[in-house]
């Protein structure tokens, strides 16, 4: 049986903060993290198949185990071909598979009899990835426990965001970057900066307030540094990275910013979705 095609963006993600703590029983670490859409996104398609297949993306694997997951969860017998067109940049830390792999879940459970209902959906996200289930809510969340824990929080949105790939970035695995983290200690002081990044967000009432947030617990990047001197009033990597985004009030100002960034890395230009 085939169908007609369902499609959807899957926006890429922001850590505007990210403050990490000690390893939990489950092997994961507690987190602090907030977390916007941005416009930059994939585009998936979905629709009921014969068996299951994924096109358009050779390297993905969370798509596929989303599409399985959800055919077990509904008894099993249904399949789904999805299609994906990649234009978030893969392994950067701005959870394009992640996204893809929630918008899937949510255009093939629309194409279902009886779809789940949205909490049984976000439960079976948080088991594919910790930003999974974000991609599954509506707005700019506060991401706690292990990430997956959220609650929906209201941040200003008129400010254009620049983002640089640099070329010399090698990038890590998030398990790599957590191990170096834990080998650093990384989780001392823990609560006093979770209590900082709390205290910072409550006072966020223009998007020039988001300079305020603490810098992100995993890595760093020089570029934050160019970034700044170019305008940006908030400059930092995004995840495990290796992406850096610098935000800008004025759109012209973030895209000059990315043309004269071109020499460190690849660079897009996008804005809160």
């Amino acid at each position: 049986m085939t169908s007609d095609w369902a499609q959807g963006p899957a926006p890429a993600k922001l850590n505007l903060a990210l403050v990490v703590g000690p390893g939990r029983d489950d092997g994961k670490h507690e987190v602090e993290t907030v977390l916007t859409r941005v416009a930059l996104a994939d585009t998936i398609a979905v629709r009921r198949a014969p068996a299951t297949r994924v096109d358009g993306f050779a390297a993905d694997t969370l798509v596929r185990d989303a599409l399985a997951a959800l055919a077990a969860e509904a008894g099993g017998g249904v399949h789904f071909e999805a299609r994906i067109e990649k234009r978030i940049p893969v392994a950067a830390g701005l959870g394009g598979g992640s996204s893809d792999a929630a918008t899937a879940l949510a255009l093939a459970n629309g194409l279902l009899v009886a779809p789940l209902e949205p909490a049984h959906l976000e439960r079976l996200a948080a088991r594919l990835g910790a930003d999974v289930p974000f991609f599954l809510r509506d707005g700019p969340c506060v991401g706690t426990g292990d990430g997956t824990t959220l609650a929906r929080v209201t941040l200003p949105t008129d400010y254009a965001v620049a983002l640089v790939l640099p070329y010399d970035a090698e990038k890590e695995s998030t398990r790599a970057v957590y191990e170096a983290f834990d080998a650093r200690q990384g989780h001392a002081g823990f609560t006093e900066r979770r209590d900082a990044l709390r205290a910072a967000l409550g006072r966020v009432r223009a998007a020039t307030d988001l300079a305020a947030l603490p810098p992100n617990d995993l890595a760093s990047s020089p570029v934050s540094a160019e970034l700044g001197s170019r305008g940006a009033f908030r400059a930092d990597v995004t995840g495990a990275g290796p992406v850096v985004y610098g935000l800008f009030a004025r759109l012209d100002d973030a895209t000059r910013a990315a043309e004269s960034l071109r020499a460190y890395g690849r660079t897009w230009v996008t804005t809160p979705a």
